[in-house]
């Protein structure tokens, strides 16, 4: 079995513009594709975390990653999936957010000569004359058929700002000047991604004369057809700063039964023999299911030591044998908390809660735990004492997180 027909048994390509092709350069290793990453936060999440994955499995099968930093694009915000305009970011804070794109990315692809490059589309697109691109790509846009793209219509009704709808241009633009420039034949992305990686390849055969392709992949969805990797909090990140390998773990592991599977296949690299059988397995065995699901992707983005610390603090907590090494904890600062603190504010400067109203609600509905004894007061108050040996807070029945003063 080639690289492609794996991809198509995990369930991970959506859209190919000439599978014949594709299928012969990536299983020969003959692809040198790329995949662009807008840095429109300090820490990936787990949205890239599939491309970052087709990323690999590609690079292992010897074809040759480039990773697009959207240094660039990043000053205009990809409108795709959006109802609204993205937030405009500052030149730093694109900067920053690229070195930690950066940062995080060498956890999964081989970075070196005659392996993986990391480019900025920052380096040519801030250097553009308006006019000389108007003249330069212009021509070979089609107003009518930018307006029919998915990308833009969800954004039709409520109104799509002039700068987002130079989005494809730019992207497409970024294609031809990596074909160009390091010899990009393929472009890679989610299957929202669609219009404005065809717009690249139509730019590339109309320059050129030579061929491009592009494959996007499924995007993650539970059973409720809801993406993957969102929580009450927000997105899961890659940055354990932001979502602890605890946090990360229990995610996973909590992931819908019907769920499980499909995640098994699209994301680990269990060899996919192994996967067929696992697919067999009785329905009593899907908690074994879902905890190979959890360490497997703890280990790729955390490493194998916090996979096993996760999978540890799992089992003791609900396992119940109290031991509290390896849970997740929330510092806090002795000025923070005085002589003592009111459980709905302490659950917020925990995250458990993202605001004082929604810490009430849990408390009067009996959802929270301080060290075993559920509390139902609102008015009750931790102390600064008990703070400084540790105090467990429970929420639910699966989420778990240690109070200290540091």
């Amino acid at each position: 079995m080639g690289i492609y027909e794996e991809l198509v048994e995990r369930g991970l390509i959506a859209q190919v513009t000439d599978e014949a092709e594709i299928r012969d350069l990536i299983n020969n290793g003959g692809a040198r594709f790329y995949i662009g990453y807008d840095p429109t936060a300090d820490s990936l999440h787990v949205g890239h975390f599939m491309t970052l994955c087709l990323m690999k499995r590609l690079q292992m099968a010897g074809n040759k990653p480039v990773v697009l930093l959207g240094g660039g694009t990043g000053y205009i915000g990809d409108p795709s999936g959006r109802t609204d305009m993205r937030a405009m970011l500052t030149p730093e804070t694109i900067e920053h957010n690229c070195e930690c794109f950066k940062k995080q990315m060498e956890r999964f692809i081989e970075f070196g000569e005659d392996k993986a490059i990391a480019v900025n589309n920052a380096d040519w697109l801030l250097k553009l004359n308006y006019i000389d691109l108007l003249r330069e790509v212009g021509p070979h846009f089609s107003v009518n058929n930018m307006l029919r793209a998915e990308c833009y219509k969800q954004r039709m009704e409520k109104g799509l700002s002039f700068l987002e709808f130079n989005y494809m241009i730019m992207q497409a633009y970024d294609f031809w000047h990596l074909n160009e420039t390091y010899g990009c034949n393929m472009e890679f992305g989610g299957d929202d991604q669609w219009s404005n990686m065809l717009a690249g390849t139509e730019l590339i055969r109309r320059k050129t004369g030579k061929d491009a392709y592009a494959m996007t992949i499924t995007l993650l969805l539970n059973s409720e057809g809801k993406k993957m990797g969102k929580t009450a909090k927000g997105a899961v990140w890659l940055d354990p700063e932001k979502t602890t390998p605890y946090e990360f773990f229990q995610y996973w592991r909590n992931v819908n039964d019907d769920d499980v599977m499909k995640c098994i296949k699209m994301l680990t690299f269990i060899p996919i023999e192994e996967i067929r059988e696992m697919d067999k397995w009785e329905d009593s065995r899907i908690n074994e299911k879902k905890e190979i699901l959890a360490y497997e992707l703890t280990k790729l983005v955390h490493g194998e030591e916090e996979a096993s610390k996760a999978r540890d603090a799992s089992h003791s907590l609900f396992g119940g044998d109290g031991d509290d090494s390896n849970m997740p904890v929330s510092e806090l600062s002795a000025g923070e908390v005085g002589e003592k603190i009111q459980l709905p504010v302490l659950l917020v400067k925990m995250g458990i809660a993202k605001s004082n109203g929604e810490a009430r609600r849990l408390i009067e509905q009996g959802g929270i735990a301080v060290d075993g004894e559920k509390i139902t007061d609102t008015y009750y108050e931790v102390t600064a004492a008990a703070l400084t040996g540790g105090v467990k807070v429970k929420k639910g029945k699966k989420v778990f997180k240690k109070a200290v003063i540091k």
